[in-house]
């Protein structure tokens, strides 16, 4: 079946199936989320090979998120001129030459940089991709904006387990890295032809602004909500290793536990969230997501035992899921500002919380201790409950599902 769709906000010609189309992007995301599981589940090699304390590894796990903060007012611009579909095919290929480049660090310095570059790649992936989400949503009369990003989380579990293989195999990080590499190019190319075309979003009768122009408040607002999630995310990304490791005590072979159940709950809750935003709304389900990241990681402060703090993390993954897809599924319908500059705008403030979690761990566990750390970043759930009622953009957005929807169990993003 032939598809020809108009949006809101500018027409987009689609020469494909729809389905296609939705596999096609689904699979990028699973691409980009691939690559950076690959680079977490080695970070508790890659810190112990370079013989860095918590301090300064938190330092240097900034240069990240500081590559995709300072590509941010780039990003949704060169998404908005040159297309999504463009920007991918440049920006997933040195998304992967700058995450082999970290398995050959020898000294903590190179890492800086290798994390620099590898931000700066991923955030010129995540606003184009995210792009083609928003483009897909809308050939379709529900949401499924959360199950793309199950795709993501899909892809961390994937590469949860291939790093645990490679690790008890004991292949070096550069290796693994290139393992995954040809992974990732083989269902690029493969999927390139059916990824949506055109430059998605853009209005064309909308006023050209200035390069740097006031934030839009409305996605602020969504951009704050979204910043304390990530700060968990970040977390959990780059330290649950480490906790496992250094607070729990877990063997070797089973350090990676926390990342990989985090990942599991993660995937799993983006794959049932628009079944959730259909019933229930989009408010009352961040509200409960908030505060089911708070009950985690304060239970794994309270319980640093291997099971208590295995569930604590699924818990925690469960209520991250749904928050970053949903913010950005309300962005990206924001009928005033095109969709890359939306998102983008979204993505800015979201990703102060990436910047900001992992190194604040680091910081706080020099002085007080790694499980304190955790504690702190637990606050940041119950800012979400509590600023979720306040942002009118989540009110009374529940979905309308059509009849030959209902009683359907939510679909996967393929």
């Amino acid at each position: 079946m032939s598809v020809t769709t108009l949006s809101s906000v500018g027409q987009i010609e689609i020469t494909h199936d729809k389905k296609r189309i939705r596999i096609a992007v689904a699979l990028v995301y699973f691409c980009m989320g691939l690559c950076f599981a690959s680079w977490a589940s080695r970070i508790p090699d890659i810190k112990t090979a370079l013989h860095l304390n918590d301090g300064l590894f938190g330092s240097i796990l900034f240069a990240l998120p500081v590559g995709q903060f300072l590509m941010m007012p780039f990003s949704g611009k060169l998404v908005t001129r040159f297309g999504s579909r463009r920007v991918i095919l440049l920006a997933l290929p040195i998304y992967t030459i700058c995450l082999s480049n970290i398995g050959l660090v020898k000294h903590g310095w190179q890492l800086a940089i290798a994390l620099f570059m590898f931000g700066l790649a991923g955030n010129l992936c995540n606003i184009s991709i995210n792009t083609q989400g928003v483009a897909t949503e809308r050939l379709y009369d529900r949401p499924i904006m959360a199950t793309f990003h199950g795709g993501w989380s899909l892809a961390g579990f994937t590469g949860a387990l291939i790093g645990l293989l490679m690790i008890n195999l004991k292949v070096a990080p550069y290796w693994h890295f290139l393992t995954v590499i040809s992974i990732v190019w083989i269902i690029v190319w493969i999927n390139n032809p059916f990824l949506n075309k055109g430059k998605i979003g853009q209005n064309k009768n909308e006023p050209k602004k200035k390069f740097f122009s006031k934030p839009d408040s409305v996605l602020l607002q969504l951009g704050i909500i979204g910043f304390c999630s990530m700060a968990s995310e970040g977390a959990m990304f780059d330290w649950s290793g480490i906790y496992f490791k250094d607070v729990v005590k877990a063997p070797s072979s089973l350090v990676i536990l926390g990342y990989t159940s985090f990942m599991i709950m993660m995937a799993t809750g983006r794959f049932i969230a628009d079944y959730l935003i259909s019933r229930i709304g989009r408010q009352k389900l961040l509200q409960v997501s908030g505060i089911m990241i708070s009950t985690g990681l304060l239970t794994a402060v309270l319980f640093p035992y291997l099971i208590s703090c295995t569930i604590s993390f699924m818990l925690v993954g469960l209520g991250v899921s749904s928050i970053v897809p949903t913010v950005y599924s309300a962005a990206g319908r924001h009928v005033k500002v095109p969709t890359g500059i939306a998102l983008a705008t979204v993505s800015s403030v979201s990703f102060l919380g990436f910047l900001m979690g992992p190194p604040l761990i680091g910081y706080i566990s020099e002085i007080a201790g790694l499980r304190y750390s955790f504690a702190v970043i637990g606050v940041f759930g119950t800012g979400i409950t509590l600023l979720v009622s306040r942002v009118k953009a989540l009110q009374n957005t529940q979905v309308i599902v059509p009849e030959s929807e209902i009683g359907k169990p939510p679909l996967l993003p393929l």
